[in-house]
């Protein structure tokens, strides 16, 4: 493998793509877009005293988002498209080989995103500079350090690298997939597929999967007459002449201020379905950026609050079995559900024991991006035994 000759490759698609006007009328209209975005994220935002840094989240979201919508236009027929122009055979009878000329691909998509990424650079220089001036009354803690301008910057930093990375594995997908699918068309849709997948089908799969894994908590279980507790703390239960269950049914006969509740309930297990949403780019950037929390422990900005949910859901529900020899013991309603809900940690002590996903969510990235290439290697290289029907060869 020569870098000579890829820089060449990779030189010779640059000049390419800055020929064709297009490039600059999708350039526009992507700043325009993502200054549109942190416009609106900025009077969203302006008086909220306890979100200080949510302009920089949006701005920093809705990069993403085009990102992951304009990338797949570039990368999508980056080898079909040259085999269909007839352009891609005399490049493979050079001395280049066809790792050199994918990577020389993925380097040249990679780059185009980038200068997206530049331009965009404005918009979230002036969005965490709004984020940075915090209101009055509104402390700032990110990670046991003070100092808001340098939490800011210290957040823009790492979001960035995270965008960079990015950036390149849907390039590397949509380099991938057109090497391996003949046609331009279906190679851009097939790229757009993935990374919908991975933005929404992750978030699909979560809220399926919160419905299929279930634990029941039985409210008929050892004793024979359910579950005693006391007047008041199960007030949202039906009663049990309408036929409903779980229900409330008067026991006088034990204390004037007792009832019984049959039935049973299930709880979701979010905790067995929470790694599904590693993958999603938009939690990958939330889980890996820097938390910035405020007095109380809260975190002060979108990326913080989506990372508490995330590490919440890992929380496993704490069951509890109720103390038959004694109805009416005082217990809360969601021990007798046989459901803890604990209220003891804050915000800041759930996102610290928890486990970050991030790292989790770019390697499942990374190899699917590396495996697309690799089948785009196999699919390119020459001399081929076979190629795809209605395939142009020069």
């Amino acid at each position: 493998m020569s870098l000579r000759r890829i820089g060449v490759l990779t030189g010779l698609e640059l000049r390419q793509r800055v020929r064709r006007p297009g490039f600059y009328v999708l350039l526009g209209v992507f700043f325009l877009v993502v200054v549109g975005i942190t416009w609106l994220g900025s009077l969203i935002f302006s008086g909220d005293s306890y979100l200080p840094s949510g302009v920089a989240s949006v701005a920093l979201y809705g990069v993403l988002l085009m990102v992951v919508l304009v990338t797949p236009t570039f990368t999508g027929n980056a080898i079909n498209g040259e085999r269909d122009a007839a352009t891609l055979a005399p490049v493979q009878v050079t001395l280049a080989t066809t790792t050199e000329i994918l990577l020389a691909k993925l380097l040249a998509g990679w780059t185009t995103g980038l200068v997206y990424l530049v331009v965009a650079l404005p918009a979230l220089i002036f969005a965490f500079a709004r984020g940075a001036g915090r209101p009055e009354g509104v402390t700032m803690i990110a990670d046991g350090s003070a100092g808001s301008v340098g939490q800011s910057i210290g957040t823009l930093a790492v979001a960035l690298v995270i965008l960079i990375v990015e950036i390149g594995i849907v390039s590397a997908i949509g380099v991938g997939l057109s090497a391996v699918i003949a046609r331009p068309l279906f190679s851009v849709a097939a790229t757009y597929l993935i990374v919908m997948l991975l933005v929404l089908g992750t978030l699909i799969a979560f809220a399926l999967g919160t419905l299929a894994f279930r634990t029941p908590a039985s409210l008929m279980t050892e004793s024979p007459s359910g579950v005693y507790v006391e007047t008041g703390t199960a007030d949202a239960l039906p009663s049990c002449d309408d036929d409903a269950a779980p229900c409330l049914a008067d026991r006088p006969d034990l204390s004037e201020t007792c009832v019984e509740v049959r039935g049973w309930s299930e709880f979701p297990r979010t905790d067995r379905v929470w790694w599904v949403l590693a993958a999603n780019p938009f939690v990958v950037l939330a889980d890996a950026t820097p938390t910035i929390y405020d007095a109380y422990g809260y975190p002060a900005d979108l990326f913080g609050q989506l990372k508490l949910g995330i590490r919440y859901a890992q929380q496993p529900p704490e069951l509890e079995v109720v103390d038959w020899s004694d109805p009416c013991d005082g217990e809360p309603a969601s021990a007798a559900l046989g459901y803890e809900v604990s209220d003891d940690a804050t915000s800041r002590e759930i996102i610290e024991s928890s486990t970050p996903s991030w790292f989790v969510g770019l390697g499942v990235q990374l190899i699917l991006a590396a495996g697309l290439m690799l089948w785009g290697v196999a699919r390119t290289r020459t001399p081929s035994r076979g190629t795809p029907p209605g395939s142009r060869i020069a």
